[in-house]
């Protein structure tokens, strides 16, 4: 799913109609769920199946070898998709309930996790549709364009956090639910052999075989974190882990506007136990903003990842991936505002008055998965960036550390369950410090002043496969320094998750 950096508008406004129908259709659903139960047989858990591969994830090389998901294996959604067609239609609406008990502050600023009680609520309902001009192997492609809405808003406006607690908030308050094109481009493989493996038909590739050795390109519009950074365990806020630096490496400030979205291209090329992929993107005009700088001699991403499919448990699947980014955009320099600020030019650090065209901020990243037993996983993220550029796309964190886990519900006869756990601790630099601690704001952050320390969040869910395509989760967030100040916190979120695949 796109890695929604925004602040939603309220759901309950009139224009919200079709976050709300949504919302009514799974509420509806839900309602539903006992009689389903009742005149359904229960072939599901008695099959063992999982559910469908989450968007994010279905992608890799890792999901698609899954030998849990196979063409014969039933998609659990709530009508069955055809494998190998030609054509693909489906859709998910995803309900995100989030409350905060208050918590110690000695102070509060512009951009603060607020330290009262508080809840909002977010959706986002997606339709993606493909088509696939021909039926060849070897040289098949895809024609992708997918229409999304979204409704609701984040804990304090989706500020005060460097890892936020819902990846589905959209934090600038004037886009309404109005419907957008999220998504549309194309998808090109390219066959260098004639032996081909299976692969689990998603919206972006509708082939259930493709050649072993092969080149895709894509080109569009699209969301980075659909084809980079994937991680099985820790990339679908609709069905896993719901925080940014969990979901995502905090690190990686991949180019997107305010919704997620970036244009441009990229070619992968994939072999039998190794895949590298290299694409370049569009950048924002300014910090979190929706407009995009076209002019590419100037603002341009450039993404590359190198992924290893080996497993360190006999039988079992593991993957590594190295990541690394380059972006050039019109950024500031925390050092140069913070002297400004000093030297008296400036009353406030405001890094937007420092900022330069053809700026580089850079960074790498780390991102490990692997299955220990048939119902247990584990995953792990480390990501860097240089620090001294502005946060500008994704999230305010400079270093960040994860690990976590899942556990399928097997033993307790619900394989499609879940439960999982995950610690990340993010960090800044001294620059970005001493930015914030002289009353400096981000897109993100600003307390007004900053008792620095690092920002250590836990998670942990349980989601709860109800019938077909319906999905319930409980979630809880501890979050020690929020913003990384020691003055504030910690806070305690939790949230109820409702989610509908079509």
């Amino acid at each position: 799913m796109p890695r929604f950096s925004g602040q939603r508008p309220n759901p309950l406004h009139p224009a919200s109609a079709i976050p709300c129908a949504l919302l009514g259709l799974a509420l509806l659903l839900s309602a539903g769920v006992a009689w389903g139960q009742a005149t359904e047989p229960d072939d599901i858990e008695a099959a063992g199946l999982l559910p469908s591969a989450p968007l994010a994830q279905a992608k890799s090389e890792a999901a698609a070898s899954d030998p849990r998901s196979t063409p014969d294996t039933p998609v659990v959604t709530m009508a069955p998709h055809p494998d190998d067609s030609r054509w693909w239609i489906s859709g998910q609406a995803n309900i995100i309930y989030q409350g905060r008990l208050p918590f110690h502050s000695a102070y509060e600023g512009p951009n603060s996790f607020r330290n009262s009680a508080e809840y909002k609520t977010s959706l986002v309902g997606t339709l993606y549709t493909a088509l696939r001009p021909t039926r060849s192997v070897r040289y098949n492609s895809d024609l992708i364009l997918d229409v999304e809405s979204t409704g609701g808003r984040g804990l304090s406006q989706a500020l005060g956090l460097a890892g936020f607690t819902n990846l589905d908030v959209v934090r600038n308050p004037n886009l309404g639910p109005k419907p957008y094109l999220a998504r549309y481009g194309f998808h090109q493989v390219v066959g260098l052999t004639a032996e081909t493996v299976s692969q689990v038909p998603t919206p972006f590739s509708l082939a259930s075989s493709v050649p072993l050795r092969r080149v895709e390109f894509r080109g569009g519009k699209m969301t980075l974190p659909d084809f980079f950074d994937v991680n099985e365990v820790g990339s679908d806020s609709h069905l896993q882990f719901m925080n940014w630096t969990v979901d995502n490496n905090g690190a990686y400030d991949y180019a997107a506007d305010t919704r997620g979205y970036t244009v441009g291209a990229m070619a992968e090329y994939d072999d039998k136990a190794w895949s590298i992929r290299y694409g370049l993107f569009a950048m924002p005009t300014a910090a979190n903003g929706l407009d995009m700088d076209w002019a590419f001699s100037r603002a341009r991403a450039h993404n590359g990842e190198f992924e290893l499919r080996h497993s360190f448990v006999a039988e079992r699947k593991g993957t590594t991936r190295l990541l690394f980014y380059a972006n050039r955009a019109h950024m500031g320099t925390y050092r140069e505002a913070v002297q400004a600020y000093l030297a008296g030019i400036d009353k406030t650090p405001t890094i937007t008055k420092h900022e330069h065209f053809s700026a580089l901020k850079y960074g790498f990243g780390y991102n490990t998965e692997q299955e220990i037993t048939e119902n247990l996983r584990v995953f792990g993220r480390f990501g860097w960036n240089d620090g001294k550029t502005e946060s500008f796309a994704y999230t305010e964190v400079e270093q960040t550390f994860l690990a976590g886990a899942d556990y399928a519900g097997t033993r307790w006869h619900r394989p499609v369950d879940k439960i999982g756990l995950a610690f990340v601790s993010n960090a800044i630099k001294r620059d970005h410090q001493n930015y914030l601690k002289y009353g400096g704001l981000g897109f993100l952050l600003g307390d007004g002043n900053l008792n620095y320390g690092r920002e250590n969040i836990v998670e942990s869910y349980y989601n709860w496969h109800a019938w077909r395509g319906l999905f319930y989760a409980l979630d809880v967030q501890h979050i020690n320094n929020p913003g990384y100040n020691r003055d504030r916190g910690p806070a305690w979120v939790g949230s109820v998750r409702v989610h509908v695949d079509f």
